[in-house]
């Protein structure tokens, strides 16, 4: 969900406050080190997945909530899934989904992960967002608005409280609740504490946006790091970098930030071959697993054909942006908010599987087959 460049930071500001949580999370929390992220990651398989939200949702509030979760639908897709070997899904929750019913909410989790289970998919659940409609409302959410993408998601927990330090503690007991109910569960793979920080997202949100976010969200960012290490987890923790230099002498604050604090790297890259292999391989050299939690936007040269093999030489895990097509229509392209698609693109931007359950292109399909070793 990348798609929008980050403004730059304020450094002065920006870099003290990095250091000021830097070294508070040191006194308060203890990070895996290389080994024992390297020794974690050993026993793993190859990684391969996909973002995955069901094709009768339109964001994460839709997925949860007691009204519209759909374990019927969830069970089909996965079972796609599992058909093409993906082992891993990248699966976003929502802390308003968790305070309108928090007991509920817990159980629908646990649902989910026992129909990951069913068909061998160990997911990797995102906590917090910072992309798309910044005012989140739980209850019914909006029709897709035709030939847009994503026009539905929404941020959690959005600028409110992200724009207000003195709510921040509001999203303490979810972290930990959520963390602590499945912290020795094996079917979590890992926590993605929070996508995207800082993202100002496109010119139609933009104005609605914090103007400090990212001071912000780096703030809030370390707070949630601080609290999930509060709670005794056996699974890794990370929060992806997305934007900007990854080389140790060019990093951003807020980079820096996440590549010393997060377990197991992860990573977003929309671009072409050369310019993923180059970050990859910067990324590979810090000496921890690495996992590309989003990838794969034909029109922009990320392509399954391009990308897996490579993932799978370096065991860099591989997760797509899309698997079904369906309400968040990710199958359009990310300037649609300015000028939507009039019926299906020629080229699909994201996604992998129609809403029957078969291929956008049955190459790529049997690319997956192939190097998952699916038949």
């Amino acid at each position: 969900m990348e798609g929008v460049p980050m403004k730059l930071f304020s450094p002065f500001l920006l870099v003290a406050l990095a250091a000021a949580f830097s070294t508070s999370m040191q006194a308060g929390t203890v990070r895996w080190s290389p080994r024992q992220a390297n020794a974690w990651y050993a026993k793993q398989p190859w990684l391969v997945g996909a973002n995955f939200v069901p094709a009768s949702a339109i964001n994460q509030l839709e997925m949860w909530q007691a009204d519209t979760f759909d374990p019927v639908e969830i069970d089909r897709e996965l079972g796609w899934a599992r058909q093409l070997g993906f082992n891993t899904m990248r699966v976003f929750l929502h802390n308003l989904a968790w305070r309108q019913d928090p007991e509920g909410f817990l159980e629908r989790v646990d649902q989910f992960l026992a129909l990951c289970k069913k068909h061998h998919i160990r997911p990797l659940l995102v906590l917090l967002d910072d992309v798309w409609n910044p005012d989140p409302k739980i209850g019914p959410q909006p029709a897709p608005r035709a030939g847009v993408h994503n026009s539905g998601w929404v941020q959690s927990p959005g600028r409110a409280v992200v724009g207000n330090e003195k709510r921040w503690p509001e999203v303490k007991p979810y972290i930990q609740a959520v963390i602590g109910k499945f912290r020795k569960d094996r079917r979590v793979l890992a926590w993605d504490l929070y996508n995207e920080p800082g993202n100002l997202n496109n010119d139609y949100y933009r104005p609605r946006e914090p103007k400090n976010k990212e001071t912000l969200s780096l703030g809030l960012l370390a707070k949630v790091f601080e609290w999930a290490r509060e709670v005794d987890h056996s699974q890794p923790l990370t929060a992806g970098v997305w934007t900007g230099d990854w080389r140790p002498d060019k990093l951003s604050p807020l980079n820096k930030f996440q590549l010393d604090h997060s377990d197991v790297i992860s990573f977003h890259r929309y671009a072409d071959f050369a310019t993923t292999k180059r970050d990859s391989e910067t990324l590979l050299a810090y000496g921890r697993p690495v996992i590309c939690t989003e990838y794969m936007a034909r029109p922009m040269g990320s392509t399954f054909a391009e990308l897996l093999p490579f993932f799978k030489a370096h065991k860099i895990g591989a997760i797509n942006w899309g698997f079904v097509a369906g309400k968040t229509n990710t199958i359009h392209a990310w300037n649609t908010w300015d000028k939507p698609d009039r019926g299906e693109p020629r080229v699909w931007f994201h996604d992998v599987l129609r809403a029957d359950g078969t291929p956008y292109r049955t190459s790529e399909a049997n690319l997956i087959r192939q190097l998952t070793g699916t038949h």
